[in-house]
């Protein structure tokens, strides 16, 4: 029987949380996929993505572009399948707290939106894991 507080908070929502997650991992790993494959799939686009590290005073552009690109192709496909997840979120995490403060540090909030977003969704992964849909949650 539900009491009023249930009522109040709601709180049989909690029974789709793992179904929360894998919607969140999914569209999340959908966007870094999305953002990323066209680096990996085309050298003239890698390119433009070195010049862009440079514009941004990166270290090392040419090993750092590739770097990031496959690191976020690659948690994308992590997110999706649900494998791998903390790591994924760590590293997502890494990842989009050096483009926040490499890229976006001098812009308006709005414009550390995306990469600011991705920063706590990483964060979340890596604490919360992927939810019971997922390929890490088989081989527990």
């Amino acid at each position: 029987m539900m009491t009023r507080g249930d009522v109040l908070l709601l709180r049989p929502l909690a029974a789709y949380g793992d179904v929360g997650l894998l919607l969140l991992r999914l569209v999340t790993g959908a966007f870094l996929i999305y953002q990323s494959h066209d680096n990996i799939f085309s050298a003239a686009r890698m390119d433009e993505f070195v010049k862009f590290l440079t514009q941004f005073g990166f270290p090392y552009p040419e090993f750092m572009a590739p770097l990031c690109v496959w690191a976020q192709f690659l948690c994308g496909i992590a997110f999706i399948l649900g494998l791998l997840t903390r790591w994924a979120g760590l590293i997502t995490v890494f990842t989009f707290v050096v483009a926040v403060y490499m890229v976006h540090w001098p812009q308006d909030f709005a414009g550390w939106w995306p990469a600011l977003i991705l920063v706590f969704l990483g964060i979340l992964f890596a604490t919360e894991g992927p939810g019971r849909y997922s390929i890490d949650a088989r081989m527990r």
